[in-house]
């Protein structure tokens, strides 16, 4: 991730936040559109995880200058995610749905340059997330940034 990738998904993501876009739900529904069988991965009551996702979302973004802190949280969090049920094929449907996500809540602003910011970001995250998952350790922060 370069520096103005950081900073378009910054700016991008503080847009959607003021756009007052239901981003969650949005999220969510896509996501058991593209496979219906993740529904299934959820337990608990969507709002709440819905909550959770958004949270988490802000936290990355937040983050993204300090990937030697980041990324050991989020690999962490790939861990607990095997727990779940959660499976590598699914992190390119998550993908999927995030980036539609982010593509009806910035219209016009979601141009190539900012999807291909927030799909490095998310590359860079979700194979953090995997290695945590797999069990492995996670890999050199110069080969994940």
């Amino acid at each position: 991730m370069t520096p103005d990738q950081i900073r378009l998904v910054r700016d991008s993501w503080s847009a959607v936040e003021r756009s007052g876009l239901p981003v969650a739900a949005l999220f969510y529904t896509r996501l058991f559109e593209l496979d219906p069988s993740l529904r299934a991965l959820f337990k608990g009551d969507l709002g709440t995880q819905g909550d959770r996702l958004l949270a988490m979302i802000k936290a990355a973004v937040d983050g993204l200058e300090r990937l030697d802190r980041l990324l050991p949280v989020v690999h962490a969090l790939g861990h607990r995610h095997r727990s779940y049920g959660v499976r590598d094929a699914h992190y390119a449907t998550v993908g999927a749905a995030l980036l539609w996500t982010l593509e009806r809540g910035l219209g016009s602003g979601f141009g190539t340059d900012v999807r291909d910011a927030w799909t490095a970001v998310y590359g860079t995250l979700a194979a953090a997330m995997q290695q945590g998952a797999r069990g492995e350790r996670a890999a050199p922060l110069a080969a994940a940034a």
